[in-house]
């Protein structure tokens, strides 16, 4: 029977979303000699139709007409340099698909039983770190469970709870309630399958060590265990929830794909048994522990916000320097005025807060899913002797399919097509950490790590914290010490994208916001690496040039390209053809992923739509340059209930629609039918964007809102205006003693037990002085 959930209820479907659920391959197909030869002559044709429109429509035109007039001149400069820079953009992502397809032609998946014999001999541990805010308990409940049946020795998984620990709020009070339960829950669920293949291993290596022979007898009680758990899994499958896809995804590809391949490995056993075949004891130790370790992760929870020794700063890369700068100690919670503090103390104290090390971190977003061979196969790699300088890897993560909503599907599509992307950007040295299912080694965390003191507590910062995209930053900083990133070339990764407007509004804005600031950066590291006589290549820089600004220069080039009544003499068919191998390869590549090539034309009316708040992201990070001011960490709702849109981002699609229906009206009547044509496709698509992915009746809805909410204020009852209390002539030793002083600005300490023990009284302590 299905377990209870307090779950919203899924999304109404809509006309147009994604009906499949079919995952792709996990594993790329190998592209053909065709494919790859056709992705270099989109390259080639880029560059020789911009150099053809550079050479042919500009010059000729001043070769011509001379300088006619400045402000010719200045247009025809501005053009050539927002033409420019939109064919580099276009560029860059055609390279990048050209390193992808060269990546996916080489790659060879690694087979299980060389997997199973290295981490016979290798098992170095690793921490699963689950950053969660506000996450809806059902949410990180999921994420918990792919990464506990992770197929790995020695693992990890703590939930990182972020939330205000004392909530007032019934509702927020209740979530973090159920928060607090999820990982004891899940332990004790798989308390049974541990407890039965941890004995079945020591029994096994029991028989071995005292000179056992391993026979069919042994077979078949191996073949029984494995369709104990495969059981086991599919009667925990039949309890789950199927509210929505990603409920789909969790439970068939999560816990029934888990226990498709035991079930397989079951009769792989008895196909053997039947032949009288028995593998060797190596082989037969391997498939004994590979049942032990499937179901023997270590859960917990930490939520640093209980203890004032750690920073508190609002975004997830503190909560994940808190929990890193504390591992490998071990900790006495101590009770002072302020709150509760950690203190350091011997790891041979019993009864303390002990924090185990470990070799490997996986980063993982509380709204994202692992396949079961993640770890094994991500740290495999890290483990060859050729990646002894690889920091960082990871699968980029995938969409899930069969997306309720339009918006969803689409904002899916793009996030498909950065999969393919920063799998090129590895084939040229150019890859940056995706913070959202990381497998990191700990050595190059401490190699990078800052170390400084606040109110006398030391805080290590391991992940930068200085914009909203930490993983981008700590990427550059990895680079500068030496350390290198790579993508693994597989599907092994699951991530929710937005279902609506609003929370897309939230993550693109905060995608957009960093990238300038992190461009000084860069650049020193480049310099440096020069200094040591490295070579940097030239796709290597541009391609990271590129993914850090070219929202900054994509957003300006196209509101002056909407706005400003350029000369007709500057457009020219040959533009059009140096964008044209872009939107191919693009409508290829969608295919490729599953989905329609004239979503090329959805992408565009969906990223004109999202340019008002891609500009807000690059304008933030223009104010944080400025006033040196941290920009808040806007985290993307993962709720099921739709997020509303602030006003600016409702109204601005629609100003750009009526723009765009002016513009043409006016290059009409002037015969700029080049100018009329281009305002046209942006008035059409945007249109239609706003209709398929806000809606008409959400946008009247948000825009109600937005105007309306501020009218509304919540009165507060009135406080009668009390007495002053006269002054206390006792003195307050309980704050001096702490605080050093008695000036009154320090919150007043509380009488605590643990900050001054009583005494006994007089009389007892004078009996026991006798």
């Amino acid at each position: 029977m299905p377990t209870n959930s307090t779950a919203a209820p899924a999304r109404r479907r809509q006309w147009g979303s994604e009906t499949r659920l079919t995952l792709l391959p996990t594993v790329h197909p190998a592209p053909s000699d065709r494919t790859i030869a056709l992705a270099r002559l989109a390259i080639v044709a880029t560059i020789v139709f911009w150099l053809t429109y550079v050479i042919y429509t500009i010059v000729r035109q001043f070769i011509n007409n001379g300088t006619e007039s400045f402000r010719f001149t200045t247009e025809a400069i501005s053009y050539v340099i927002v033409v420019t820079f939109l064919t580099f953009s276009a560029l860059m992502y055609l390279i990048a698909r050209h390193g992808a397809y060269q990546r996916f032609r080489a790659h060879a998946r690694v087979p299980r039983a060389e997997l199973d014999r290295h981490f016979a001999e290798n098992q170095g541990s690793i921490t699963v770190l689950v950053p969660s805010y506000s996450e809806e308990p059902d949410v990180v409940r999921a994420t918990l469970w792919s990464a506990c049946l992770q197929e790995y020795p020695t693992l990890r998984v703590v939930l990182l709870l972020d939330d205000p620990p004392f909530p007032t709020d019934p509702d927020a009070a209740a979530q973090l309630a159920a928060s607090r339960e999820i990982a004891e829950k899940i332990q004790s669920e798989l308390a049974a399958p541990r407890e039965r293949f941890g004995e079945a291993l020591a029994t096994f290596e029991r028989r071995v060590q005292h000179g056992g022979t391993v026979g069919l007898f042994e077979l078949d009680d191996l073949a029984e265990h494995y369709l104990w758990a495969a059981e086991w899994l599919e009667n925990k499958a039949a309890s789950e929830q199927r509210i929505d896809h990603v409920d789909e995804f969790f439970v068939t590809q999560v816990i029934q794909g888990l226990a498709g391949e035991l079930q397989l490995t079951a009769d792989a056993l008895g196909a053997a048994r039947d032949e009288r075949m028995v593998p060797p004891t190596a082989r037969m130790r391997e498939l004994y522990r590979r049942l032990a370790w499937t179901f023997t992760a270590d859960l917990s929870t930490f939520e640093r916000k209980l203890y004032t020794s750690v920073s508190h700063e609002a975004n997830k890369a503190m909560n994940l320097n808190a929990y890193i700068g504390l591992m490998g100690g071990n900790y006495r919670p101590e009770e002072t005025p302020t709150g509760t503090v950690l203190r350091p103390v011997s790891h041979a104290e019993p009864g303390d807060l002990a924090i185990p090390d470990s070799q490997y971190l996986l980063t993982l977003d509380a709204d994202s899913l692992l396949l079961r061979d993640y770890c094994l196969r991500l740290v495999y790699l890290l483990e060859q002797a050729d990646n002894s300088r690889v920091a960082v890897t990871q699968t980029p993560y995938s969409s899930f399919r069969g997306a309720s909503t339009r918006i969803e599907r689409l904002s899916g599509a793009t996030t498909d097509l950065q999969h393919i992307l920063h799998q090129g950007k590895s084939y040229y040295g150019a890859t940056f950490w995706v913070g959202a299912n990381a497998v990191i080694r700990k050595a190059a965390l401490d190699d990078i790590v800052e170390t400084e003191t606040e109110g006398g507590f030391t805080v290590k910062r391991y992940v930068q914290d200085r914009t909203v995209i930490e993983d981008t930053e700590s990427s550059i900083d990895l680079g500068a010490h030496g350390w290198t990133l790579v993508n693994y070339p597989e599907r092994l990764s699951y991530s929710a994208t937005p279902p609506d407007f609003g929370s897309l509004v939230v993550q693109r804005r905060r995608w957009a916001n960093g990238g300038l600031l992190i461009m000084p950066k860069l650049m020193r590291q480049m310099r440096e690496r020069r200094a040591r006589g490295e070579t940097v290549p030239w796709t290597e820089f541009f391609l990271r040039v590129n993914y850090m600004t070219s929202i900054t220069w994509a957003s300006f080039g196209l509101v002056f390209l909407l706005a400003y009544p350029y000369d007709s003499r500057l457009l020219s068919p040959v533009v059009l053809l140096a964008a044209v191998p872009y939107f191919l390869a693009m409508g290829s590549d969608l295919r490729y992923s599953g989905y329609k090539f004239t979503d090329i034309f959805r992408i565009y009316g969906f990223n004109l739509i999202l340019l008002p708040v891609n500009l807000a992201g690059v304008l933030k990070s223009l104010e944080q340059a400025i006033t040196s001011k941290k920009i808040p960490f806007a985290r993307t709702p993962k709720v099921r209930n739709r997020t509303s849109t602030p006003l600016l981002y409702v109204l601005a699609p629609l100003v750009i629609i009526t723009f765009s229906g002016f513009t043409f009206w006016r290059d009409l009547n002037a015969g700029n039918w080049g100018n009329a044509a281009f305002a046209a496709f942006n008035l059409i698509l945007a249109g239609l964007a706003v209709v398929s992915y806000i809606g008409i009746w959400n946008t009247i809805v948000d825009i109600w809102l937005g105007v309306t909410r501020p009218l509304f204020v919540e009165r507060k009852p009135k406080k009668k205006k009390e007495e002053p209390a006269p002054k206390s002539t006792e003195l307050d030793w309980r704050s001096i003693l702490y605080y050093g002083d008695d000036s009154g600005v320090h919150t007043k300490v509380r009488d605590s037990l643990v900050f001054a023990e009583m005494l006994p009284p007089a009389e007892a302590e004078s009996e026991v002085r006798s």
